[in-house]
């Protein structure tokens, strides 16, 4: 199948320039503001989607300036939106929603105002739209908008502000997965495109004994335990993906117990329970990322806090993801590189070369060649920011859940240019799947787990 249509659009390189002022601190330039410390920030809208605020550097102009023109490759990113294919056959026929809106604020220093909070020492400097041309973007990359914009009057004057702004819309194709059910239910995983469903994977959940002793020894002796009091270690349970042939082609393994810190019921950020992220490599698994999660602390406890690795060579190398879930209404866990490396980043590939046939467990195009004692992994340094040469840069993947009292399917979104082989995108559904069970291990130790969760638990494990 081939892959799903996304758009992505990319805002940057804002800067704010100022007309030339006198050299003296205590005059006010045309905003308002002191010129020797000045203060701005630009909330970026597109309708539909969450408010970016993004905190501005500030330029003063000279008479003899020349203007010049970047050339629209974005180093310093503001805000990052991502479509679907549903929401842009939505923006067609409201024209509203491909329009993008920058305010830019200058604020006083003196009033000591929260950046995107009104206050008396604020001003609005000015407004600019865009509109977009989503349908077209969806096949090639369209630069928007690259230059300065006058923020005051109908004419560009040279005693006016003006704003400096990067907007880029490229495509952004993107396998997209979806569980038939909890991972612990050992469900299918179906690869969806629009009303198309294709099963590829099916998932194994397993609660791993690490003790020696006899089997029903240990479920009466488990059993008796559940009915004195709640467990106070949640350990051993793993995912394993199986490709249609059922050969493993990954697996998410709980490597350190969750439990909860001396004296609580919580799962705290300093002892935090663990996963690791496995790749079969010949006859073994080896280590593609490390998925750490714990109970976020405070008066908003109601989340799970996360951080994730990817390994290379053996070796974690460095934090690509770190947030917080909603434990009650769910949310994304997702890695998105964009960040400084956009500059490098290279158009997706699409369709032919981005179809991807699940069935023979290889790209439709050539693979790259692996980099040695990479095992049958393709190279996964191209995830990491400091590997922009690589041209991988960008969105990676995204893993949806539910809360933990709603009964989850977690749906998987993975960028076309990181997958390559079957290995590829199972291993992001086995981290989807990790994420989808940290909720729940991650729940307060006096509340019970879900029933499929406390069957296993029979077995000597919770």
């Amino acid at each position: 199948m081939d892959p799903c249509s996304f758009v992505r659009i990319i805002v940057g390189n804002l800067t704010v320039r100022f007309p030339a002022t006198s050299s003296s601190s205590s005059e006010p330039s045309v905003s308002g503001i002191n010129p020797s410390t000045p203060n701005c920030y630009c909330k970026i809208k597109l309708k539909n989607f969450p408010r970016h605020i993004a905190s501005v550097p500030v330029t003063f102009r000279t008479e003899s300036e020349p203007e010049t023109r970047s050339s629209g490759n974005i180093s310093t990113v503001a805000a990052c939106f991502s479509l679907s294919k549903a929401q842009i056959e939505a923006s067609l026929n409201k024209p509203k929603w491909s329009v993008l809106s920058i305010e830019t604020y200058s604020r006083d220093n003196v009033t000591g105002a929260s950046c995107g909070l009104a206050s008396p020492g604020e001003k609005l400097l000015g407004r600019f739209e865009v509109s977009l041309d989503l349908k077209s973007a969806e096949t090639k990359t369209c630069l928007a908008h690259n230059g300065f914009v006058t923020l005051k009057g109908s004419k560009k004057s040279r005693s006016d502000p003006e704003l400096h702004v990067t907007v880029r819309v490229e495509p952004d194709p993107r396998f997209v997965f979806q569980f038939d059910g909890e991972p612990e239910c050992s469900p299918q995983v179906f690869q969806v495109q629009g009303n198309t469903k294709q099963a590829v994977f099916t998932c194994k959940f397993a609660a791993r004994n690490s003790n020696s002793a006899d089997r029903s020894q240990l479920c009466s002796s488990s059993m008796r335990s559940e009915r004195e009091q709640p467990s106070k270690e949640r350990k051993g349970w793993s995912v394993t993906v199986h490709d249609l042939s059922g050969s493993p082609v990954a697996m998410a393994s709980m490597v350190t117990p969750f439990v909860p810190s001396p004296g609580s019921n919580r799962v705290n950020r300093s002892s935090p329970g663990a996963w690791l992220i496995l790749r079969p490599d010949g006859c073994t698994w080896k280590p593609w990322g490390r998925l750490e999660a714990w109970r976020e602390s405070g008066y908003s406890s109601d989340a799970l806090g996360y951080r994730f690795e990817l390994f290379q060579d053996g070796i974690a190398t460095a934090v690509s993801a770190s947030s917080s879930i909603s434990l009650k209404n769910g949310g994304s866990f997702v890695i998105d590189v964009t960040g400084g490396n956009t500059t490098a980043a290279s158009t997706p590939v699409t369709s032919p070369q981005g179809s991807w046939d699940l069935g023979s467990g290889s790209s439709a195009g050539s693979r790259p060649a692996s980099r040695p004692g990479s095992g049958s992994g393709s190279d996964f340094g191209y995830l990491l920011p400091q590997h922009p040469a690589q041209g991988r840069g960008g969105f990676v993947m995204s893993a949806s859940v539910e809360g933990v009292e709603k009964r989850s399917r977690p749906e998987v979104e993975v960028g076309v240019t990181h997958v390559t082989c079957t290995e590829d995108a199972a291993a992001h559904v086995a981290l989807a799947a990790a994420v989808d069970l940290s909720l729940d291990a991650c729940r307060l130790f006096s509340q019970k787990l879900r029933k499929e969760l406390r069957q296993q638990s029979q077995l000597g494990v919770v």
